[in-house]
């Protein structure tokens, strides 16, 4: 097995291989004056499984976009150079969200990247904490493994939730309810005690999010929203409001995926939560929201992809 990283995910990619008891194989990605690039495998893969390890935010040196396409060159480039199998290792997959029409003429833009994936020769794709995953596995002919973070806050709440008065998970939305019933559940193995769950609406269109109807307890509770992603924030931040105005006693904010987009950091600092906990899986975004000081927990998710990795023999 072959397990690179691309330069802008190769932090997480060394962990991994740490983790995995691996070494990163090598590769070189060359850039051109007009921002055309180059990558390719350096150490050679004819007949060996290759696993390419790719996360594809944004961040202030390239673009989702511009990690997709390096994603998909590199891929090519080890179908062409004899790969027996390639896995695709995408900790955070870009488009997964569109993930189905909601207006007329609507693109399913989840889709079109499985596509792409498969058309340079991909043969597995892992991912963690898709928006959703029934539309993941769904979007592609070639098999899929989901992995989910849920085992790293589990145990980061258990204490806390060992010892509050009674502890809520809050899913801001209904697509969420699915994710943080597990959660629910496993916090609740974890600790022998009950852990009940609540509910926040949420409508969005064209950018605009709208709902206000709330189901279940959260008074004198610890709760918890979980949710796969903090992209712009709203989100979060609505049901932690909606928590706070119904008397919890405090409110963090769980979410695999720490994207922050522009203005994001703003509005969850002014939002009252008592900590905002991520994982690694779109980079270390302690440098991007600084301002966030210590209410900001960053959980690694390396041994999660490396068990994964590991698995792939099995």
């Amino acid at each position: 097995m072959r397990l690179f990283a691309l330069q802008a995910t190769r932090a997480l990619g060394e962990r991994i291989a740490s983790a995995a008891g691996l070494e990163l194989a090598a590769h070189e990605e060359r850039d051109f004056e007009d921002t055309e690039f180059k990558v390719r495998p350096l150490d050679g893969v004819r007949g060996e499984r290759a696993v390419v390890c790719q996360s594809l935010f944004a961040d202030d040196r390239q673009s989702a976009n511009d990690k997709l396409c390096r994603l998909l060159f590199m891929i090519g480039a080890l179908r062409d150079d004899g790969a027996a199998e390639i896995v695709a290792l995408v900790p955070y997959l870009a488009y997964a969200r569109k993930d189905r029409r909601t207006k007329p003429h609507d693109p399913v833009t989840s889709r079109y990247v499985a596509v792409l994936l498969e058309a340079v020769g991909t043969d597995v794709v892992v991912g963690l904490d898709v928006h959703n995953p029934a539309a993941f596995e769904n979007a592609f002919r070639v098999p899929t493994v989901h992995l989910e973070a849920s085992p790293l806050f589990v145990e980061h709440f258990a204490h806390a939730a060992e010892a509050a008065e009674s502890v809520v998970v809050l899913s801001p939305d209904a697509g969420g309810m699915k994710r943080a019933r597990r959660f629910a559940a496993a916090l609740a193995a974890r600790t022998g005690r009950p852990v009940d769950l609540a509910l926040m609406e949420k409508e969005r269109s064209e950018g605009r999010v709208a709902g206000t109807a709330f189901a279940g307890d959260v008074r004198d509770a610890c709760v918890i929203v979980v949710d796969d992603l903090i992209a712009g924030g709203t989100t979060v931040v609505r049901a932690a409001e909606a928590a706070r105005q119904r008397g919890a006693r405090s409110v963090h904010a769980a979410a695999t995926h720490g994207v922050f987009a522009t203005g994001a950091v703003e509005k969850l600092g002014a939002a009252g939560l008592d900590s905002i906990v991520v994982t690694d899986s779109a980079g270390d975004p302690r440098g991007r929201a600084a301002a966030l000081g210590d209410r900001l927990v960053v959980l690694g998710c390396a041994p999660l992809l490396a068990a994964a990795v590991r698995d792939l023999d099995r």
